[in-house]
């Protein structure tokens, strides 16, 4: 900074004024600093502020499982939304969910001297480890189900699920079949529940729902399986999947035994992956708005920090969207 206000001939006060963003600079003075800055390619140094503030403006991010299309997208929502409010994102992997891998991945994040995390943690045993840890904290759960015991963003799994449903049944679909995500999943949870509990609002048969593990293969080989149920005289046709690379597996088990989609069997996915629009058919899907997720939890966070003492700001709920394409239709005469 003392290089700076030689330049453009101001106080390394000023300069400092100018950097944090302080109101009472003149603009010509403010501009002067700005070309002063570029000029020599000056950068704050972190390490510096944070001695003289305490604050590091470092946040914490534990993610699992980044390889699937949804946790991917919310770690980069976040990673954008911490971006866009002035903060540095610190990320940690915890492969393993259980309490000493939570606490491991957890710790790596204290010694970064984190201000506080986000966690995304889709698996109940994930959530139950971290609500055992005694720090960091503040921490905002995403997709954090209910009575996590802090604050939870995330996407309505459930009602995203029911629209899927009712689209098939206002189709005229007698019943929708399922595929479901994996079983220690709260969205694949929600899913199934939001599935079971909108047939049962409108009076139809609900069938056994059948476990995938969101990759394309178990889609392909529970689709083979919807296949074999048909043609032992089991009425399917409409299926409803966890997941649309799950889905991509069943539309292939359908081609293969020869069916049409949408003309015998109508499929809806869920989270519209960017290729879901060019299939053949489009995928039909439930969208979900993973950066709205990111800014969400990065506010419910960013209050925390700002208001410790106060209560645990409220949850915060972003809707899903169905997204119609070529996939469903009205079933068969």
């Amino acid at each position: 900074m003392s290089d700076v206000a030689k330049v453009a001939g101001v106080s390394h006060q000023t300069v400092s004024r100018v950097v944090n963003g302080h109101p009472n600079v003149r603009e010509e003075t403010v501009a002067r600093v700005r070309r002063a800055i570029s000029e020599l390619g000056y950068h704050p140094n972190s390490t510096a502020r944070a001695l003289v503030t305490r604050r590091t403006n470092v946040l914490g991010a534990l993610a699992v499982d980044t390889t699937l299309f949804g946790p991917s997208q919310t770690l980069a929502g976040i990673e954008r939304a911490a971006r866009e409010a002035g903060y540095f994102l610190s990320i940690v992997s915890a492969d393993d969910p259980s309490p000493h891998g939570v606490a491991e991945a957890m710790n790596h994040l204290v010694q970064q001297s984190v201000e506080g995390c986000v966690a995304i943690a889709p698996q109940r045993e994930l959530v139950h480890a971290l609500a055992a840890l005694p720090g960091p904290r503040p921490l905002v759960a995403v997709e954090g189900g209910e009575g996590a015991g802090f604050p939870v963003a995330g996407v309505d799994q459930e009602q995203g699920a029911r629209e899927a449903v009712r689209h098939l049944l206002d189709l005229g679909h007698r019943t929708v079949h399922h595929i479901s995500g994996r079983s220690d999943w709260l969205e694949a949870e929600a899913r199934v529940h939001g599935w079971r509990e909108e047939l049962r609002a409108a009076g139809r048969t609900v069938t056994e729902a059948l476990p995938g593990d969101w990759s394309p293969r178990s889609g392909h080989e529970l689709g083979r399986r919807l296949v074999e149920l048909r043609d032992e005289g089991e009425e399917i046709t409409a299926v409803f999947v966890a997941n649309d690379q799950m889905a991509v597996g069943v539309l292939k088990a359908l081609h293969d035994a020869g069916l049409s989609v949408p003309g015998d069997v109508s499929v809806v996915g869920f989270d519209d992956i960017p290729e879901a629009a060019y299939l053949t058919p489009g995928l039909t899907t439930v969208a979900q708005d993973f950066t709205r997720v990111g800014t969400a939890a990065l506010e419910l966070l960013l209050g925390a920090l700002d208001a410790p003492s106060t209560d645990a700001p409220a949850d915060r709920t972003v809707p899903a969207a169905l997204r119609v394409r070529g996939s469903s239709a009205p079933p068969p005469a």
